[in-house]
């Protein structure tokens, strides 16, 4: 119980602390713009996958025969949190050069192709090691666990953002209907 509260509390610290320095940029008259693209440190980025695991390993309660299939998990989840961190980065950084190009109609679709395949074999070669780690811990748990295990780990799926987005635009549980 002490393990939830405390990565239910970290959590939100981390989520109002990055509030409060949006709005502080805004104050300091850095404009909505800065608000809306705040780009995490690197430190944000360990400290919200910290947060994610915790909250995953506290919902999960797990026992200790369990326990023995979480650090390879854990490992795969936090390899992934990363390699997505640096995708996230470097698309940032490549921003200003790709509005160049285009502009410049120097865009090459071929190479556009090319990186595509890159990123996509890179992703999926990374969510593999992932199911793969996860596979024994997912088969050890018992169905309670497994059922809290679906909803603490959506935040891991593809495009999650995405899916809240949508519950939220129809209505929260419209969807089940």
């Amino acid at each position: 119980m002490l393990k939830t509260v405390l990565a239910g509390a970290a959590a939100l610290a981390i989520a109002g602390s990055s509030i409060v320095y949006a709005q502080q940029r805004m104050q300091e008259g850095a404009g909505p713009d800065v608000a809306r693209h705040w780009r995490p440190s690197q430190d944000d980025v360990n400290a919200f996958t910290d947060a994610r695991v915790a909250a995953l390993k506290a919902g999960l309660k797990l026992t200790v025969d369990q326990e023995k299939n979480w650090p390879a998990f854990e490992q795969a989840y936090r390899d992934m949190a990363k390699q997505r961190a640096e995708r996230m980065r470097a698309r940032w950084e490549q921003r200003g050069d790709d509005r160049r190009d285009q502009r410049a109609d120097n865009v090459n679709p071929i190479d556009r192709m090319q990186r595509r395949a890159e990123a996509l074999t890179t992703r999926g070669a990374a969510l593999k090691r992932l199911a793969d780690a996860a596979g024994p811990l997912y088969q050890s748990l018992d169905d309670a666990q497994k059922q809290r295990f679906q909803i603490l780990s959506r935040p891991m799926g593809p495009r999650h953002h995405q899916h809240f987005a949508w519950r939220m635009r129809r209505g929260g549980d419209e969807d089940r209907r």
